[in-house]
């Protein structure tokens, strides 16, 4: 709409938030599409987050004609961005949940559990029958402490399964950056990011998602420039 493309584009990080898409290959799986029925023609075409999309084809709420527009990114991704200070920084976002004070103030003097929370209700993509699940229950691990310590735990752990240290790690990444709600208001899930991530852990980071994508068109600009 903007530049007046004949096709859409979106991002992989967009196109993998779909579902569908192999990010291996950065294709949709559209013999799979296909068989369903999906009508394919409308998928958009795949360009790399960032990268120049063109230019406005006229100018549009006092941004003139002619202005670069870039392929946008993923929500999460362009607010981590935002606050990573390094390319060796990772972020980690966890919105707030549904979890009143009295559970995080009790779970706080609840240090440890044995109880264990596995907290995909609805499963994940890549394990879908991995449901919700809880164990190690004994009578001396049901207290709100020991529950909510326990569920908080499992959020994070949930989490570090899908990066792990070791990854992150040959990644070159050097320390954990953790914003979002639920990690600001929530010192038990702070604790057990610190647990599970053995870096260095910096919350309280402002994110945005319009500034970090900003700032990655900038760099773009920038780059450019200096080549």
């Amino acid at each position: 709409m903007l530049c007046g493309l004949p096709r859409s584009l979106m991002c992989d990080q967009n196109a993998a938030s779909w579902g569908y898409f192999n990010t291996q290959s950065q294709s949709w799986n559209l013999e799979i599409l296909r068989t369903s029925g999906f009508p394919i023609h409308l998928l958009p075409d795949i360009a790399e987050a960032g990268s120049l999309a063109g230019r406005t084809s006229r100018a549009w709420f006092g941004v003139p004609k002619g202005t670069r527009v870039g392929v946008a990114l993923g929500d999460l991704q362009a607010s981590v961005y935002s606050c990573m200070a390094q390319r060796t920084d990772a972020g980690l976002e966890v919105e707030e949940p549904t979890v009143y004070s009295c559970m995080i103030q009790a779970a706080a003097q609840q240090r440890d559990t044995c109880l264990t929370i596995t907290p995909t209700v609805w499963g994940e993509r890549h394990l879908p029958d991995q449901l919700a699940s809880v164990t190690r229950i004994s009578s001396s691990d049901l207290s709100l402490g020991h529950v909510t310590r326990a569920l908080c735990r499992g959020i994070v752990q949930n989490l570090h399964s899908m990066l792990p240290f070791q990854q992150l790690k040959e990644w070159g990444v050097e320390r954990v950056i953790g914003s979002g709600s639920a990690l600001s208001r929530n010192e038990v899930l702070k604790q057990e990011v610190q647990r599970a991530f053995p870096f260095p852990v910096s919350f309280g980071q402002d994110v945005d998602a319009a500034v970090g994508a900003a700032l990655v068109m900038l760099r773009r600009n920038l780059n450019q420039k200096e080549s």
